[in-house]
């Protein structure tokens, strides 16, 4: 009976053999789906849905955060499952390895979760509020740019400019943000600016 059938037919019927299976191995087939519509409503239930962005690349794909207890007494909040969400433009509900692994990075032991100061001649860092470390941001930028700030060249050019400090923009941003960061940076005379994406 092998002997019958042509070398054409042979690859026509392979080839769909091929085709099945990949289609099947990327989620097509019949039984992923039914399997995910059973599944998804138990592990989900009574959770909180966030929508958020991933913190990773340039890229910015959204993810949804799904989160359980309400902070009452003995009920602590906690996010317990981070998928893509299928309704962002970006990603389609798609992520990458990293972003599939956001839940690791949520619940890391070396997650830093507020803001922290290292005291000159101190071998420790403190916890200190959100209040007290913009201020001191703002205080330290303030002092370096009255101190370095260059309004003319040598040559009298007027240049207004200031090289001795930095920023460095985060990329899971929207394009409206970005353009507005970018203002106020170079609005300070600030020339040394790069994206996190670019690194």
């Amino acid at each position: 009976m092998i002997g019958d059938i042509s070398r054409r037919q042979f690859l026509r019927t392979a080839s769909a053999g091929i085709a099945g299976t990949t289609l099947g191995a990327m989620g097509f087939g019949g039984a992923e789906q039914a399997l995910a519509q059973t599944v998804r409503p138990f592990k989900l239930a009574k959770t909180t849905e966030t929508r958020n962005t991933c913190p990773y690349c340039s890229v910015a794909c959204g993810v949804l955060m799904y989160g359980v207890g309400d902070g009452s007494a003995g009920n602590e909040p906690a996010i317990m499952h981070i998928e893509g969400d299928p309704d962002h433009p970006v990603n389609r509900g798609t992520l990458c390895p990293k972003g599939a692994a956001l839940l690791d990075f949520v619940h890391s032991d070396t997650r830093l979760k507020y803001p922290m100061h290292r005291k000159p001649g101190s071998d420790k860092f403190e916890r200190v509020s959100w209040d007290v470390a913009l201020d001191r941001i703002a205080r330290l930028l303030k002092d370096d740019r009255d101190k370095n700030f260059v309004a003319q060249s040598k040559d009298g050019v007027t240049v207004n400019r200031w090289a001795t400090t930095g920023f460095l923009a985060a990329s899971a941003t929207t394009n409206e943000t970005a353009t507005l960061t970018w203002k106020v940076v170079r609005s300070t005379g600030m020339v040394v600016f790069d994206n996190q994406a670019r690194v």
